[in-house]
């Protein structure tokens, strides 16, 4: 069995389609549906049972065997970047996957977790190390807590741990992501309503549109996760991402081009964003690297492709 946490969301329902890809069908997806029908991102997916959140935290905390288990795929988190309850965002994104690193070391199961390149904010570093860290919200301090409670704990497991920081991730199946969904989906949406993209206009040191990203398609992730649940990936915590950052300006041409329609408007970047906005993100893939991922990364102009192309077909 394979349990993955935030199974109904954008990454999590894409691994739960790469699972069954491979012939994995005996899956747990752990999840906290509302009334945002993210149920729908595993309409055509095939999984063994379905747990609330709370309800699956209460059995791990009493220790229940599910059974054999392969792998925990951890993508259940707050990640909402504008959240602002503290004590809110460390009992999801802290105290839930130190519960579940405990019932995993203890049940002798990999866990591979989603962390976040938010923990880097304003440092301009992109190194896993200590003095690249420096994030600007709750939400990267949350993701980066957890990372340092683990490195004090890497040494003594009894089963393997591998953290994925995940940079700027778009692609299928993030309809339902809100506000918080990438600026392809968004740029789409916005072509779609307006025939225009907006941008924000100069700031921090580059010119209109051309701040900087980032950009991996889950696609790429989702390859990260099967290799790091794979049995063969030391424990620790790597970067994911293409390793090369593109301007804004690229992406929204991209989605330009793919809909032969549109242009960019650029906006006055708002002054309350300025002291909280990283410019720039820049995977370093050098650990990666040496863990023996050796797999590429799509660049934008295929990325947006795939992505757009299947958002086009018919439900």
């Amino acid at each position: 069995m394979f349990i993955v946490t935030g199974g109904c969301g954008f990454i999590g329902s894409n691994l739960v389609r790469a699972l069954n890809d491979r012939g994995e069908d005996n899956i747990l997806v752990v999840d906290r549906l509302t009334n945002d029908n993210r149920f729908r991102n595993l309409a055509d997916c095939r999984i063994a049972d379905y747990i609330d959140r709370d309800d699956f935290r209460e059995r791990i905390r009493t220790h229940m065997n599910f059974g054999p288990v392969a792998a925990v795929l951890h993508q259940g988190a707050c990640a909402d970047t504008l959240e602002r309850d503290e004590r809110f965002m460390l009992d999801n994104n802290f105290q839930w996957t130190k519960e579940l690193f405990a019932w995993c070391q203890s049940a002798s199961v990999p866990l591979v977790f989603a962390s976040s390149a938010a923990v880097y904010g304003k440092s301009g570093r992109f190194i896993e190390s200590g003095g690249s860290e420096l994030p600007l919200n709750v939400y990267g301090w949350s993701k980066l807590l957890f990372d340092l409670w683990l490195r004090r704990r890497l040494h003594d497991l009894h089963a393997p741990v591998v953290g994925l920081r995940y940079f700027n991730v778009y692609g299928q199946r993030e309809d339902r992501k809100g506000r918080m969904a990438s600026v392809v989906h968004h740029f789409d949406r916005q072509i779609r309503d307006q025939d225009a993209v907006q941008l924000f206009a100069a700031s921090h040191g580059y010119g209109d549109g051309e701040q900087r990203r980032d950009f991996i398609f889950v696609g790429d992730v989702v390859k990260v996760n099967m290799w790091a649940c794979g049995g063969t990936a030391p424990s620790g915590i790597y970067n994911v991402g293409t390793g090369r950052s593109r301007s804004f300006n690229d992406v929204a041409r991209t989605v330009i081009d793919w809909h032969q329609t549109g242009a960019i408007e650029y906006i006055p970047f708002p002054k309350d964003l300025l002291s909280a906005y990283q410019p720039i993100t820049e995977a370093d893939l050098t650990q990666l690297r040496a863990a023996g991922y050796t797999q590429g990364f799509a660049p934008i102009e295929e990325g947006v492709k795939m992505t757009l192309d299947l958002r086009a077909q018919p439900d």
